[in-house]
């Protein structure tokens, strides 16, 4: 039986490598306030080119824009995937990934072959590890496992003395203490706040949150467990949605939906709205459908799987789309395939002035596109609270010829302004400063 999977596995990739044109990244098109979309090609075989994860060569670190500069704030990380910023400084790094138990079908066995070797194919370290730079020179120097025994986490929020963590299937908390550099799980084990949906296959099994203001909610961003609702949408329950978390009651509710792969979540300063970065469905062509960036108002409605970007109709779904729903299209687009995760706001920046209004957003890299899109971290101007212009290339050069050295996940700001990147391949968080700043300021 095995060596029969084995054989169709091969013959499968055989098709889909024909399918492969070897490039460097390039810009797609799509991308803007307003998008100008091609038409839909639904090709039997879908289009791969996947880079092959590597590992930095030493001395060698991503390429950054002009008048900044780079360096490993810590390396010989595991996975690490999401980030986020303690009050007094110290940084947290959720290193997880998720493997489904469940592999019933020949897709779901070519997917895995491709998965591993992009990268993603490891066991999930399920732990949060925390990274200090007790000297300020811009590394950390102590790492130290924070929590462990988790399930593929990612969110992490923390209100008050209490830290949230959403692992892939529940929402919990733990007590913190400032400074501390582990939290005992025998003295203060996770109180469970609502379980999160996680049904098998558990596609898209990231689960990021982001407090409100008040800290009384804490919103949810969860994807969809498919492509395009393949499995049926008894399986997307809950899924391809936000949601929002009642904490005083732990009781949820749909905030948002129709969103296919929400990641990063952020509030805007100027609007104070809620915005996230999502990654839209695959197999209609290269340059669809662009994943975006946008607001999110309570009770939109973005489409998936039945539409995108507002008027185009999927012709692959045919169940009919519920009536009465919110429909909307997205803020802005940053091209097809890029998968746009992470997403953050530059108001606590140590950037010039010229980046202050503005969002980075994360573009962990194509795999359904014959010329690349992604691997990179953007800049997205902003004016009045919306984007405003093209995203400029901040940080690149994740990629070269057929080899990724990394690919960018998570973002944040350290305590001093300057921007962090988690790189799930390279297994590094790069720092990005300001060349006229001082190390650790």
């Amino acid at each position: 039986m095995l060596h029969r999977r084995k054989i169709a596995i091969w013959i499968c990739c055989a098709f889909f490598i024909c399918n492969l044109t070897p490039s460097l990244n390039a810009e797609p098109i799509s991308v803007g306030s307003r998008p100008v979309l091609p038409e839909p090609d639904t090709s039997l075989v879908p289009t791969v080119n996947i880079a092959k994860a590597s590992q930095w060569p030493e001395g060698k670190s991503p390429k950054v824009m002009a008048g900044f500069t780079i360096n490993a704030f810590a390396s010989q990380l595991n996975h690490p995937r999401w980030l986020y910023v303690l009050p007094n400084g110290d940084v947290l790094v959720a290193q997880s990934n998720y493997r489904s138990k469940k592999k019933a079908k020949l897709k779901d066995w070519i997917a895995a072959f491709f998965m591993n070797k992009a990268g993603a194919g490891i066991a999930s370290p399920d732990k949060i590890v925390l990274l200090r730079d007790s000297d300020g020179d811009g590394k950390a120097d102590i790492v130290s496992d924070f929590l462990t025994h988790l399930n593929a986490p990612i969110g992490m929020a923390l209100i008050g003395r209490h830290l949230y963590v959403a692992n892939t299937d529940a929402l919990v908390r733990f007590e913190y203490e400032t400074g501390a550099l582990s939290i005992d799980q025998n003295l203060h084990p996770a109180e469970l706040i609502t379980d999160l949906p996680a049904q098998d296959p558990n596609s898209h099994w990231t689960k990021n949150i982001l407090a409100s203001a008040d800290g009384k909610k804490i919103y949810v961003a969860v994807g969809s467990n498919s492509n395009i609702a393949e499995h049926g949408m008894q399986l997307e329950q809950e899924r391809a949605a936000i949601l929002e978390v009642d904490l005083a009651s732990k009781q949820k509710r749909v905030f948002a939906s129709g969103l296919r792969n929400p990641v990063g979540l952020a509030w805007n300063p100027s609007t104070q709205q809620l915005w996230c970065a999502v990654n839209e469905r695959d197999e209609l062509g290269d340059d669809l459908v662009p994943d975006y960036i946008s607001s999110v108002n309570d009770g939109d409605f973005f489409g998936w799987p039945w539409i995108y970007y507002e008027k185009h109709r999927d012709p692959r779904v045919k169940t009919p789309m519920p009536a009465g729903l919110n429909l909307r299209a997205p803020d802005y687009a940053l091209g097809a395939h890029v998968a746009a995760l992470g997403l953050v706001f530059n108001d606590k920046s140590n950037l010039p002035a010229a980046f202050k209004n503005g969002a980075l957003v994360s573009q962990h890299g194509s795999w359904n596109r014959s010329v690349r899109s992604g691997y990179k971290v953007v800049f997205v101007p902003f004016e009045h609270g919306k984007p405003n212009g093209l995203p400029s290339d901040f940080v690149w050069g994740f990629v070269e010829q057929n080899e990724a050295y990394g690919r960018p996940v998570g973002l944040a700001f350290d305590i001093h302004g300057n921007v962090l990147i988690a790189d799930d391949v390279g297994n590094r968080v790069w720092r990005v400063s300001p060349q006229s700043s001082r190390v650790g300021q």
